[in-house]
């Protein structure tokens, strides 16, 4: 067998993180007349680069199979949307954007970020790979175009429509599988005094909170600052400032500018850069023991399920999300466990989830039910979710998390 190779600088991966098995496609639902069919399942593995510590996937799902059509739509989450709201007017007053000026956003979705540009006027372009989500920005008054990002896209944007004043790729970084050259496409599509923002999950946070869920194979890699750093400076970037956001269970925002960009470093980025050294990221030690704490997880879950079983007790979950297929399936967890799941997604609704083949319902299932458990599978949303169906408490009803560890939680 062929020794895989890092996707950012070439190095043989040697080191494991995680073997989660073979595990379905997590974003993949499937309809009720596949019920009895077999979902097909591709090895996840995710490795640690030992040169530029680039934590990855293998390579093994081409994103046409993953992203031509998209069943994930950002507007469903309105704390998604407020945070999207909140980085416009930062953005607008920190750049002093204004109606000549132009926004090109990566993984636009469905207009859930540049509809707050185009309500203050700035002119904004969404690329986004997934025509049926395209479609719904597109009412938003988004101009959208479908195209994966790189940088024959980036030219492409350029001739037609002139270099951008600031890019924003959120959750997106992860998601390819030729690292280096999207990021090019970024040094190509900004203007010389161009900003690029990127958000993605911290890898530290996943480390440090065994956060496993969050591994599937749309997430070619698992990002922390000196690995960025490292990919942006090979391909005509420069990280000249980060934030720490509470989303997705811990994120970075980096702020990147052109090689030859003049803005000078700020003091967060320098303190980010010292909070990893001290955790070792650019050290194998600091992977050591992630199997061991995720294998313990998957023990007390099901642990805590079946002793509910035999106790008589129902469970239903909430939340469709791709982290919990990705518990659902390296737990080996079906509908002799958990009866179902709801979700506020109308594009989830009346489907399967994949691999496991719980049926998925809208919440008010939950009402109708009344079940003893739920279990919270993005667990990034714990707290508006309760909020939501706070009324589960009505009849006595708990909920459950997994991730960090297994507790009932509110």
């Amino acid at each position: 067998m062929t020794t895989p190779t890092c996707r950012a600088c070439g190095t043989d991966l040697k080191h494991t993180l995680v073997d989660l098995g073979l595990s379905p496609l997590a974003n993949s639902y499937v309809s009720h007349d596949r019920a009895d069919t077999e979902d097909p399942r591709y090895p996840l593995h995710a490795r640690v680069c030992d040169t530029c510590f680039l934590v990855q996937v293998d390579d093994v799902v081409p994103p046409s199979e993953i992203f031509s059509h998209y069943a994930y739509f950002s507007s469903y989450s309105s704390s998604w949307v407020e945070h999207a709201r909140n980085y416009c007017v930062t953005a607008v007053k920190r750049l002093e954007l204004h109606d000549q000026s132009f926004v090109v956003e990566v993984a636009s979705n469905d207009g859930y970020l540049l509809q707050h540009f185009v309500e203050k006027s700035v002119r904004v372009l969404g690329i986004e790979p997934a025509a049926n989500v395209a479609q719904e920005a597109e009412k938003k008054g988004v101009r959208s175009l479908v195209a994966f990002f790189g940088k024959e896209t980036a030219q492409r944007v350029v001739a037609e429509y002139g270099h951008a004043d600031l890019t924003a790729a959120n959750n997106v970084l992860a998601h390819v599988p030729d690292i280096n050259d999207f990021v090019s496409g970024f040094a190509t599509v900004l203007k010389d005094d161009g900003v690029a923002t990127f958000e993605f999950p911290h890898l530290l946070n996943l480390l440090e909170k065994t956060q496993f869920d969050t591994i599937y194979h749309e997430h070619f890699s698992y990002l922390s600052l000196y690995a960025v750093e490292k990919c942006f400076e090979a391909n005509g970037l420069k990280v000249f400032d980060v934030e720490e956001l509470p989303t997705h269970g811990g994120s970075l925002r980096v702020w990147a500018q052109k090689a030859a960009g003049k803005r000078s470093e700020t003091q967060n980025l320098q303190d980010l850069r010292a909070k990893e050294t001290k955790a070792g990221i650019a050290t194998l030690a600091c992977y050591d023991g992630f199997d061991t704490k995720v294998r313990a997880i998957r023990r007390n879950l099901l642990d805590v399920l079946q002793k509910a079983k035999t106790a008589g007790k129902t469970v239903a979950a909430y939340g469709a999300a791709a982290k919990g297929n990705t518990l659902l399936n390296y737990c080996a967890i079906d509908n002799s466990l958990i009866d179902f799941v709801v979700d506020a997604n109308p594009h989830k609704q009346n489907t399967l989830l994949p691999g496991s083949h719980i049926p998925v319902h809208a919440p008010d299932k939950l009402k109708e039910s009344k079940p003893d458990y739920v279990l919270i599978l993005p667990w990034n949303l714990q707290n508006e979710i309760m909020k939501d169906v706070s009324y589960v408490k009505d009849w006595g009803g708990q909920f459950l998390v997994a991730v960090p560890e297994v507790e009932v939680v509110g």
